[in-house]
């Protein structure tokens, strides 16, 4: 072979590595990152049955350690890290985490779609508590112990873990309440009374998932979130306690790669 067709056959394998390089890279930018943000009394470990279910089908997936301070702190540090990630994101809330995602997904671009896992979705101006206290049948205000005061004036909230099971695991295993019992983390009483700005709801589409037997946030107080935020889907786990994705993390994940799916969908046309 001459020297000038090897040059030839040199430069055309070049350029074939540089096209299927920058294939691959346009093909990652359109596949989301998941990220996920817990409610309060739990920590990222609560998704622990969901993360290799998502990890399986080949997406990138962060569980935020949620500060669980106060609406507007930990919205803005979860908005943080959004801004640190290249490419789509799909957002993902479990109680309290639901309203965080909402504010934290506000003037981020690169969030395409939130889901909702017996999380809040708050209006403008409304609190979780507010939400809570909607519709009736809601009993964890009941189970919480004595609050912790803080500096400043305010309180860290716990849940008695001698009351961890009815209002917040009821389907769960024994063993599995007392480990979530021991391990909880606190929240603030300023973070749940704390209205919310303007949510993200409002502009990106957004799924629901939540048990019919959720005590901590009524049945109901759902039902109105999601059809007031006109849900793309909802899905009702029938039995389903408030840590849905602990004790139905299959169906928990399916929802949220349906997300990332019509995300991916939406970017590629």
């Amino acid at each position: 072979m001459s020297r000038l067709s090897t040059l030839f056959v040199a430069a055309l394998a070049g350029l074939f590595m540089s096209t299927t390089h920058a294939a691959s890279t346009s093909e990652r930018s359109r596949t989301p990152t998941i990220v996920l943000v817990h409610g309060a009394f739990a920590d990222a470990s609560s998704w622990n049955g969901v993360i290799p279910k998502l990890q399986a089908e080949g997406y990138e997936v962060i569980a935020v350690a949620n500060p669980l301070r106060s609406l507007s702190g930990d919205s803005a540090y979860v908005s943080s890290i959004l801004k640190t990630i290249e490419g789509p994101v799909v957002l993902v809330g479990h109680s309290y985490g639901g309203a965080v995602i909402n504010n934290a997904a506000v003037g981020r671009d690169n969030v395409k779609a939130l889901v909702l896992v017996a999380g809040f979705a708050p209006e403008a101006g409304e609190s979780s508590a507010d939400l809570v206290g909607k519709f009736p049948g809601a009993t964890l205000g009941s189970a919480l112990a004595a609050p912790v005061p803080l500096e400043g004036g305010h309180n860290d909230l716990y849940i008695k873990q001698s009351q961890f099971r009815e209002p917040f695991a009821a389907d769960l295993p024994a063993a599995a309440v007392k480990l979530a019992a021991a391990t909880q983390r606190p929240i603030t009483d300023v973070a749940f009374g704390e209205p919310s700005g303007e949510p993200a709801w409002k502009t990106l589409p957004t799924w629901f998932i939540y048990g019919s037997a959720d005590h901590a946030i009524p049945p109901a107080s759902h039902a109105f979130m999601a059809e007031r935020a006109k849900a793309r889907r909802v899905q009702v786990i029938k039995g389903a306690s408030h840590v849905v994705m602990l004790s139905h993390p299959a169906e928990v994940a399916k929802m949220i790669l349906e997300a990332a799916t019509a995300t991916t969908s939406a970017t590629a046309s």
